[in-house]
């Protein structure tokens, strides 16, 4: 039996019609790039296939995109342990309001990247489950799907996203409470340098458009290990708009019937290597893959952010088949 069993959404994408028109996309680019795989700790062993463990992606109101259990809830990170190597300092009573999310049987994940899921060995000989290295936890207080009452508590305990960072830096420093409920999902704009003026997300982070994906009737191919490469902005209710025309602004269905939201027709996404705000790592990645301009358009191929985040356009030397029809390119 493998070390881990990944479920993955593949079908044919609905689509939503929206006003935007560029130039020069440039799409089925025949050079993908694919970047370079992440080290982790060890894989999470099977023992006991309907004992598994589920992590799945959600969007959590005034917190962002999130990893979530098999029943919904929000599972956590702590600042006082410790990621290279992994170690759990949460034991006792602290563990009583935290409760470990345990490795008793496989672990399957959805839009969360395999590789970075591992366990790491507790004090009392349990396996926890970790994602890039960090043990994940839930919390007591938490007492339906959605809830995020954990976030900020105590400044050291954030929900944890699909990369193992820390959820909505703007909720940081927000004790015993979630961000306001207006802070969820939104299109914002920030510039950064090389680039120019480009769209974030709620969080900061860079949003990019695959030019293999069907502007014209808003479908997105990027499913499976692709759509785990770069994540979908979902559209969980109305985004917030600002900094760009909202009737450029739309939503689209995708395979697993999540909502996605779209910039000119172009469904639009996260890279999981982008790390904190300001970072445009994705950009250009397998010449198919771009930092979204106000107007919709991707920004040109030709700039590259000059921040200490860098680009990663020419990394990788292979394409990853998606599920789907995306084919292969830049993932």
């Amino acid at each position: 039996m493998s070390a881990r069993k990944i479920v993955v959404a593949t079908a044919t994408v609905l689509g939503v019609g929206l006003l935007g028109a560029c130039s020069g996309y440039g799409g089925n680019n025949s050079n993908p790039g694919t970047p370079a795989p992440v080290a982790v700790q060890k894989q999470a062993a099977v023992d006991n296939a309907s004992n598994a463990v589920k992590l799945n992606v959600a969007q959590v109101t005034g917190v962002g995109q999130v990893v979530t259990d098999a029943k919904g809830m929000t599972l956590y990170r702590f600042d006082k342990d410790t990621a290279k190597p992994p170690k759990s300092n949460c034991d006792g009573d602290c563990a009583a309001a935290w409760p470990p999310v345990l490795a008793n049987g496989s672990v399957d994940v959805q839009g969360v990247d395999s590789k970075l899921v591992g366990t790491v060995t507790r004090n009392d000989g349990s396996q926890q489950v970790t994602i890039n290295g960090w043990p994940l936890y839930r919390y007591a207080k938490d007492a339906a799907a959605g809830d995020s009452k954990g976030q900020g508590v105590g400044n050291t305990w954030y929900a944890v996203t699909p990369t193992g960072g820390k959820a909505n830096a703007a909720a940081q420093g927000q004790q015993n409470q979630s961000a306001p409920a207006d802070a969820g999902v939104a299109i914002n704009t920030a510039n950064i340098d090389g680039l120019g003026t480009i769209l974030t997300d709620q969080n900061g982070m860079t949003l990019y458009l695959y030019t293999k994906d069907d502007k014209n009737k808003h479908v997105s191919n990027c499913n499976g290990q692709c759509a785990t490469t770069w994540p979908p902005l979902l559209a969980n209710g109305d985004a917030k708009i600002n900094g760009i025309d909202p009737k450029l602004v739309g939503k689209t269905k995708r395979a697993d019937g999540t909502e996605q939201l779209t910039v000119g027709g172009w469904p639009v996404y996260r890279y999981m290597k982008d790390t904190a705000p300001g970072q445009a790592t994705g950009h250009n990645v397998g010449g198919v893959w771009f930092a979204i301009e106000t107007n919709g358009c991707k920004v040109d191929g030709s700039k590259k952010p000059t921040s200490s985040a860098g680009s990663d356009s020419t990394s990788g030397s292979a394409g990853i088949t998606a599920g789907g029809s995306g084919g292969s390119g830049g993932y």
